[in-house]
């Protein structure tokens, strides 16, 4: 379990999304409000799904985006992952000119330099990579004649990988794997680093691609009645640092972490117990009331662990009713990225001044393996 910081807690001070929504965190800020969905039609010809729509990110043309050196081989997870980074390291300001080597390092948010440290969320990395590596080995004439290339693409950790590598950054470099709970373990991960002096700042989120493997993935593993839940991709990214150094570069920071809680349920019966343990272990650990909650950003995940997940919050809050953050019902369920763009909502919502400063919002999450976890945010 994870022990929330004593005192004053790190800072996110810079944020933003590459979503259905569109490629920069201010179309994920404007486009994030109820009974909107970014769900369309899949093209048959394209995608090779059992799912009718999906929620895709728009215009998505790596090639296009980042230009056509070093990526020939980029895989969508990759690409995703990449595109975002530089996105927060840019300042997102919309520019998308092909990168050339040389620049790949270049500008970026003051403070962030190649000792920074990057932990990135993922589930398998790219399945579809997986997937069409191994067919092509099986498939191919002799099973050595693959495109070598694609190799990289097949170890979970190429986007953490391929990232660092584009811009430049040397220090420590994590990919964290675990299901719909990740952005949160991501946050967790980023924390210890912290803690243990191996990087003061770091960069952290978490990425998921569609694909026809990852349909094809989802498809079996739901029961009969969860098909229903539109997929979505995405990846959502933000700058972790201590408040000094968010303020020595002119951020005044817009959420401060002020704890975590895990834990692991046997089964979805359980989950409700357990997540709702942790959500009062969370609130006793950092002296915060239920009543002092303006903000609750749930996973919506589909099936039982949305069911249990809903009845834990109902159960720690109490009468306490907060307004709710749903970026699963707009973007589509994110899997591995789902919690980062949860994060990412309350960070949006919270610039837009709908979550007051000094307002704690709470994040929670249930995966169907069993890891269950909650995050308390204080807005700055």
């Amino acid at each position: 379990m994870v022990n929330a910081p004593a005192a004053a807690g790190p800072v996110i001070s810079a944020w933003t999304a590459v979503s259905p929504l569109g490629p920069h965190g201010a179309d994920f800020t404007a486009g994030l409000r109820p009974g909107r969905t970014a769900g369309q039609p899949l093209d048959p010809e394209e995608w090779s799904a059992p799912f009718r729509e999906a929620c895709l990110v728009p215009d998505f043309h790596i090639r296009q985006i980042l230009g056509r050196k070093g990526t020939r081989s980029m895989d969508r997870a990759t690409g995703l992952a990449v595109i975002a980074l530089r996105r927060l390291l840019d300042g997102d300001d919309g520019g998308d000119g092909g990168d050339r080597g040389e620049e790949r390092a270049g500008a970026r948010l003051p403070g962030v330099g190649e000792h920074t440290g990057l932990a990135l969320g993922t589930s398998t990395g790219s399945a579809q990579s997986i997937m069409d590596f191994t067919r092509d080995s099986l498939v191919g004439e002799k099973p050595f004649f693959v495109d070598p290339a694609r190799f990289p693409n097949t170890v979970m950790n190429c986007a953490a990988g391929q990232s660092a590598i584009w811009h430049g950054l040397r220090g420590p470099n994590t990919t964290i794997a675990g299901g719909r709970a990740t952005g949160l373990l991501t946050l967790q991960y980023a924390l210890r680093l912290q803690r243990a002096g191996r990087a003061e700042s770091v960069l952290c989120g978490a990425v998921e691609e569609f694909s026809s493997a990852r349909a094809w993935l989802e498809w079996h593993a739901r029961d009969d009645g969860d098909r229903a839940a539109v997929l979505g991709e995405g990846a959502a990214v933000w700058l972790l640092e201590p408040d000094a150094s968010a303020r020595e570069h002119g951020r005044g920071g817009l959420a401060e972490v002020a704890g975590l809680e895990f834990g692991c349920a046997p089964d979805p019966a359980a989950a409700r117990t357990v997540l709702g343990d942790a959500i009062h272990r969370l609130l006793d650990r950092t002296g915060v009331a239920p009543g002092e909650i303006r903000a609750v950003a749930d996973s919506r995940a589909p099936g039982a662990e949305g069911e249990a997940e809903r009845a834990a919050l109902a159960d720690a809050l109490g009468g306490h009713q907060p307004p709710t953050i749903t970026a699963a019902d707009t973007i589509g369920d994110t899997c591995a990225a789902s919690a980062a763009f949860q994060i990412a909502a309350v960070l949006a919502l919270a610039e837009r001044g709908e979550i007051a400063p000094g307002g704690h919002a709470l994040v929670t999450t249930a995966d169907r393996d069993g890891v269950v976890g909650a995050a308390l945010l204080r807005i700055r």
